[in-house]
């Protein structure tokens, strides 16, 4: 009689698959990140360029560590990671977002800083879709192209003076579009690692250049540590955000934090919006509820 062959030990069983996306969800935690950090932002703008930028840097990321230890001790068994490489340029890139984009708000009106940072949206969508292979719509293109001329009326590309806040957000944004890429990529990794990564690596990047430049804060204190409150919260919104959502619906979604930032700007700095900016925000609006529709 031929005995029943024991099945050996074969390969380790897959991981299960990644959920579906899920755009609602995505959406409403992209609308929590986009409030979060206009609050941190415009904390960092009050304060105008009293203070280095990498230094505020530092602090929020030393805030958020305190913040994320005890979720760490809890969750200290799934602290490993199979993509160090790819935490490393998200790092990088993310560090070099923060620091510039921290030195241009203190430099532009608030409005105008979140205006043309809308050019990124655009960027992610086609980078989506050439690197990471997703499939963006017709519909999301065409309504990430409405967006991006509501920037343009909104801007008056023509009557910008340039300087050094234009050129520091210009590396913003194209820093901060790679950041997103990455993590994109990285969705099979839990929160937990992806913000400690982020954080840890942020803090130990701008330690020295922090160490150098450092300026006492004095009575500053709480508020330089409520913009760390406020970004490390806004952190794990987007890793959600871009967890269940498309990148081609969250892309032109971005646009309405426009309507935050220019009613920040208007009722904490005077800052007046002009009929080309309002013009321009209601173009991204309209942009923004097609695609939610659809």
């Amino acid at each position: 009689m031929t005995p029943i062959p024991r099945p050996g030990p074969g390969p380790a069983p897959l991981p299960d698959p990644a959920p579906q996306r899920n755009n609602l969800r995505g959406a409403a935690w992209l609308m929590a990140d986009m409030g979060l950090n206009i609050w941190a932002l415009a904390i960092v703008k009050a304060m105008g360029a009293d203070f280095p930028a990498v230094q505020i840097v530092c602090i929020r990321a030393l805030t958020g560590l305190v913040l994320l230890s005890p979720f760490l001790w809890r969750g200290r068994a799934e602290l490993r990671t199979r993509q160090p490489g790819l935490h490393a340029l998200r790092v990088a890139l993310s560090a070099t977002a923060i620091v510039t984009s921290f030195y241009a708000i203190a430099r532009l009106p608030l409005a105008l800083f979140t205006a043309i940072s809308f050019t990124r949206p655009l960027i992610m969508m086609a980078m989506a879709a050439l690197i990471l292979r997703e499939v963006v719509r017709p519909a999301h293109w065409l309504a990430g192209l409405v967006g991006l001329a509501g920037v343009l009326v909104a801007v008056q590309p023509g009557e910008m003076a340039v300087n050094s806040g234009l050129w520091a957000l210009m590396v913003t944004i194209f820093a901060g579009t790679g950041a997103i890429i990455v993590t994109r990529k990285m969705r099979e990794e839990s929160a937990l690692v992806m913000m400690l990564a982020y954080t840890g690596g942020i803090g130990a990047v701008t330690a020295l250049p922090a160490a150098l430049t450092w300026q006492a804060p004095g009575a500053l204190w709480p508020v330089l540590l409520l913009i760390g409150a406020f970004a490390q919260a806004a952190q794990y919104c987007f890793l959600r955000a871009h967890y269940w959502g498309e990148s081609g619906v969250l892309g032109p979604l971005g646009y309405s934090s426009l309507v935050l930032s220019t009613a920040v700007g208007y009722y904490f700095f005077g800052e007046v919006p002009t009929l080309h900016m309002l013009a321009g925000a209601a173009i991204i609006i309209v942009a923004t509820l097609a695609v939610a529709r659809r």
